[in-house]
């Protein structure tokens, strides 16, 4: 694993809206590993690499990641934010964030402390409004630097931990990793069909780049790359883990915004199979991917499917993925690309 790209790539900032950062990065990484690198208005950055025939296959790994915009600045110099992306408020006390205005500062969030709290306020779980960013700064300084609509991301190292990757924004910046890869490990490798390799933008916030994407592409068939669940933690029910950490990559069957197409499904298998990729399957309860606009976003849709990556801790600062399950990953979509022709994708 080349977890010094995968560090640069979860440390990197780029929530949704507000991707340069990010898609320079993947950008300068990808360079000579496709026919043709395009941007697009959104903002969604595409790999073109020819294949022997002109049908199209769409991979998409979402680049954005969950964070916050600057809605207010106090009289204190105190800051208010709205969110970009599904929060659980409680993930956000004692956590450092970072401003990106003028410059990058530093900021922590911060809420009442509990010792002047009553006894109903205790009882009551917190919530988003509750919260602000302290800079230590007075507003005056505060407002040479920031203004409402700067975007906020939050500040955590990306490091190895036992047999894991834990960091931030590993949703989805671990399948960014996978896709990169994956154009790494087909550089020098006739392909079947016309691949457009695609870092999407704006997903966090209703799945919006992919749309834009598979609109202008067109695809015949389609895979999306994202993260899923791994609820395989003290106190989950067999029937509640979705995935687990370590059992490998997973295969999607479906989640709460597409199905997928059983053809797919069934190719994802039997490669899988063939090439002794260790796997699981997974159905997601709830959230949706990109699979879901590359499926349908087309006059006649797309075959789709999707490969997910099992992670611990989810929407978190400290989100965890199993290496082997990542390079598994990697491996499932590098042979499911070289074996598209020989499918079976009639009824």
């Amino acid at each position: 694993m080349d977890f010094k790209l995968l560090k640069a790539i979860s440390e990197a900032p780029g929530v949704s809206g507000f991707e340069t950062k990010i898609r320079a990065l993947i950008q300068k990484e990808i360079i000579g590993l496709a026919d043709e690198v395009s941007i697009d208005n959104m903002g969604n950055l595409t790999a073109l690499k020819r294949g022997a025939e002109r049908k199209k296959l769409m991979v998409a790994a979402h680049m954005d990641e969950i964070g916050f915009l600057v809605s207010h600045i106090d009289k204190e110099g105190f800051i208010r934010f709205i969110p970009l992306g599904g929060f659980d408020p409680k993930t956000l006390t004692a956590q450092r964030v970072v401003i990106h205005g003028k410059r990058d500062i530093v900021g922590v969030m911060g809420s009442k402390p509990i010792h002047v709290m009553d006894a109903e306020e205790r009882k009551k779980n917190a919530e988003i409004k509750d919260y602000f960013i302290d800079t230590g700064l007075t507003q005056k300084e505060v407002l040479e630097i920031v203004e409402p609509g700067n975007a906020v991301t939050r500040e955590r190292e990306c490091i190895r931990m036992g047999h894991c990757i834990n960091g931030k924004s590993l949703d989805n910046r671990v399948s960014v990793y996978v896709l990169i890869e994956t154009l790494k490990a087909l550089k020098n490798v006739e392909i079947p069909y016309d691949l457009y390799a695609v870092f999407t933008v704006q997903e966090e916030v209703g799945i919006r780049g992919a749309q834009v994407a598979a609109l202008e592409i067109e695809p015949d068939f389609g895979i999306g790359l994202d993260t899923t669940i791994a609820y395989d933690v003290p106190g989950a029910q067999d029937y509640e883990k979705v995935t687990e950490l370590g059992k490998g990559t997973a295969i999607k069957l479906m989640d709460s915004s597409a199905i997928a197409d059983q053809r797919m499904i069934q190719h994802m298998k039997n490669t899988a199979k063939a090439h002794n990729i260790t796997y699981q399957t997974e159905i997601l309860p709830a959230g949706g991917t990109d699979t879901a606009f590359i499926q349908r976003m087309n006059k006649s849709g797309a075959i789709a499917g999707a490969i997910s990556i099992p992670t611990r801790h989810i929407h978190q600062v400290v989100e965890s993925v199993h290496e082997e399950d990542v390079e598994a990953s990697i491996k499932l979509l590098v042979e499911c690309i070289k074996g598209m022709k020989a499918a079976k994708w009639t009824y």
